[in-house]
């Protein structure tokens, strides 16, 4: 897994303290960032998460690089409705000899890896096979309509990839370029970084967060799984580790981290 964060709001701790101060001072727009020094915007960040005030924080924005993540993953982060994607299309790439995340438990045993391994073989066999077959077919069609060769070539790949990516498997690597606000990131980052979250998105959750922290560190002091900074919400569901919990996530994203 490799996540790299590529851009985000210039400012964001300033830019968020600056919405609250204009919710809570008589200030005008133009005068709004002045006196906004660290100190106080820190304090106008403190107030608002005293407060529970999240709307300000919507004014900030973070992007995302992600690769090296499987096609489930993708299904679980989408669930993020408030959020921007954007993912490599299986039906205009082709995955011929595709890359694939195998599952650590499954990494750990053996005879699971190696029957692992050979269904990745057998998947990546039957999307060989079906494009040629479907590639065929389409260029042919194509051909006696009245296209040149290489135009009928070129279009019948993308045709077939449409239909063979169905035998790809959940396991097979994706890239997603992902933008979420502040306030979807809290969300996102209670949910998912959360020990009962599924091992590969909590590890990206995990990785965001660090890198977030790193570019503001104010704004996201408190964010983490729901235990980091109050009760944790999975009740009888609990893991039972939350002070393991919050010493993991104390130092997070710091220079030295």
């Amino acid at each position: 897994m490799k996540v790299e964060l590529i851009a985000y709001t210039p400012d964001a701790d300033k830019i968020v303290a600056a919405a609250a101060k204009l919710c809570y001072a008589k200030s005008d727009i133009s005068t709004l960032m002045d006196g906004l020094t660290p100190e106080k915007t820190a304090s106008f960040l403190d107030m608002l998460s005293d407060l529970g005030h999240e709307s300000p924080v919507e004014h900030a924005s973070f992007t995302f690089g992600i690769e090296g993540v499987s096609r489930a993953l993708l299904a679980q982060i989408t669930r993020h409705r408030i959020a921007s994607f954007s993912v490599q299309s299986q039906r205009y790439v082709s995955k011929l000899d595709f890359e694939y995340i195998t599952p650590p438990e499954i990494a750990a045993i053996p005879e699971a890896k190696e029957e692992f391994e050979r269904a990745m073989r057998e998947d990546a066999e039957h999307y060989e096979s079906l494009r040629r077959i479907l590639t065929e077919k389409h260029k042919a069609r194509l051909v006696a309509e009245g296209k040149d060769e290489k135009t009928a070539a070129r279009a019948a790949e993308k045709l077939a990839n449409e239909d063979a990516r169905f035998v790809l498997p959940n396991a097979c690597d994706t890239r997603i370029i992902m933008t979420m606000n502040v306030r979807s990131l809290f969300n996102f980052f209670s949910l998912r970084c959360c020990n009962r979250a599924q091992w590969e998105i909590r590890e990206l959750a995990t990785e965001m967060l660090r890198l977030v922290k790193g570019a503001a560190p104010n704004l996201f002091k408190n964010a983490g799984p729901s235990c980091v900074s109050g009760a944790c919400s999975e009740g009888a569901y609990s893991c039972g580790k939350a002070k393991e919990v919050r010493e993991k996530f104390k130092n997070i994203g710091e220079k030295n981290d």
